[in-house]
């Protein structure tokens, strides 16, 4: 066992290596504000010259390009990547080849910079569709998504995270129908997920502030069991339909790293009608029963009123204000 580790670790660092390299000789002289030199026998950047640049040792940067073991933190490999003028996709393969998972977040929630994605997605107008991150932060939707799941699209954008909201909806309206069979594949897809980002802060509070919030989630997690995204038969509810059936499809977004378009099919000519009569507008004001319980205290409020959502102190990213539109 050891001598494979010890196999890969130098098949990684051989490949870090040859990856600095070929990003150090593309950048000239001229283009990092250096005197181009009339002697110079290697094409871009001298290795002395990237780590002045960097703020780095050049010792530490020449064994770094030899593939030799050492250490390099985030700070470091940062101050690297900006002088090698490495776009997304570079940086997170130099941070993985280094081993440094903590550098390469994830898409963040309202994030989705990639304007051709909704285009797709609003082209989608009689599939419900969104776009998610690897920890469920909704980044993008449709109008026919909007229609079906109001509450996830209702909260602010810190909140729109469906597993958050899967774990803290009360019973009582509860989006899934099968929630027992679905809870338990979302957090296994999670959980694989987060062996990429093992370390990353936004990852670790996210998980502990879930293991808070739900002892169920808490136990999920426990067990260690991991998926990947996959096609599933979803039975969801609506306050104005009992029963939708829902087929899922995942398709990865390769223009946006991390994430992926999951599209709702009906599974039924029932559900079918149904969603098409949401997205024309029929029943889209209906609520469940327990509303007045979940709004009874907001309704109180004046903010709420002119139709603005109070906002609490809490820790950045935490999402607050989940029973807000459960009953949407």
């Amino acid at each position: 066992m050891s001598t494979v580790v010890a196999a890969d670790g130098r098949a990684r660092r051989s490949e870090l290596a040859a990856f600095l390299r070929s990003r150090r000789e593309r950048i000239r002289p001229e283009d990092a504000g250096l005197a181009p030199g009339i002697r110079r026998r290697t094409a871009g950047l001298r290795r002395e010259e990237v780590a002045q640049l960097s703020g780095v040792g050049v010792t530490w940067y020449t064994w770094l390009e030899q593939g030799r073991p050492i250490n390099a933190s985030t700070q470091v490999l940062d101050a690297v990547a900006r002088t090698l003028r490495l776009d997304h996709p570079e940086r997170e393969h130099l941070y993985r080849l280094a081993e440094v998972p903590a550098a390469a977040p994830a898409p963040e929630a309202g994030l989705l910079a990639v304007p051709e994605i909704q285009q797709i997605l609003d082209g989608l107008t009689t599939l419900p569709a969104s776009v998610v991150n690897e920890r469920f932060d909704l980044l993008s939707w449709n109008a026919a998504f909007a229609v079906l799941f109001p509450t996830v699209v209702s909260v602010p954008r810190a909140d729109r995270n469906t597993l958050w909201l899967c774990f803290t909806h009360p019973p009582c309206c509860h989006p899934y129908v099968n929630r027992a069979d679905q809870l338990g594949r979302m957090v296994a897809q999670l959980r694989a997920a987060y062996g990429r980002h093992v370390g990353e802060p936004a990852w670790t509070g996210f998980v502990r502030r879930l293991q808070a919030a739900s002892p169920e989630f808490g136990r999920m997690w426990a067990q260690h069991e991991v998926a990947s995204p996959a096609s599933y038969l979803k039975i969801f509810r609506h306050p104005a339909h009992k029963r939708l059936s829902m087929t899922t499809n995942s398709l990865a977004v390769l223009a946006a790293p991390g994430t992926r378009m999951v599209v709702y099919t009906p599974a039924d000519e029932t559900t079918r009608r149904a969603v098409a009569r949401l997205i024309a507008g029929e029943g889209t004001d209906a609520r469940f029963p327990c509303w007045p319980a979940h709004h009874c205290s907001e309704l109180d409020q004046p903010e709420a009123v002119a139709g603005k959502t109070p906002q609490l102190p809490r820790e950045p990213g935490t999402p607050t204000r989940a029973t807000a539109s459960m009953c949407r």
